[in-house]
């Protein structure tokens, strides 16, 4: 498939766990631990798709996600936010910020597998910051 997906998460196992799930499908998968390297990654690698944790270490998803809505030429990479912390408050301000989708930990595997599709195939008919397929 050749999508890019970049997974900034601090827990080991889950990013293990969506390595695994997201190579499975064709995706291939980039991670970082620390919420400092985020950005500079998305610049780097140009992802298709960013699977953001709300809490990593060093800078927290809200900003982060600010950081990447406001870099030229990423306004628009569709991100997928987790957070271990379900209160409406934080799903309403990461979604205000300009996440797609706000998944809950612990998730289901298939239902994560299927809203990281469904973003891709939303955003299959914009034109991707690595250039993408014709």
């Amino acid at each position: 498939m050749g999508t890019t997906i970049l997974i900034a998460e601090d827990e080991p196992y889950i990013v293990e766990s969506l390595n695994f799930l997201l190579s499975r499908e064709g995706h291939r998968v980039v991670s970082v631990n620390d919420g400092a390297a985020v950005l500079e990654t998305v610049q780097r690698e140009k992802p298709d798709l960013l699977v953001l944790d709300v809490m990593l270490p060093t800078s927290n998803g809200f900003e982060i996600l600010r950081q990447i809505r406001n870099a030229p030429g990423f306004e628009d990479l569709p991100v997928l936010a987790l957070t271990a912390k379900g209160q409406e408050a934080d799903r309403k301000l990461m979604l205000d910020l300009g996440a797609n989708e706000f998944v809950t930990k612990p998730f289901s595997n298939q239902d994560l597998v299927d809203r990281i599709s469904g973003l891709l195939a939303q955003n299959s008919n914009v034109t991707h910051v690595a250039g993408g397929h014709e």
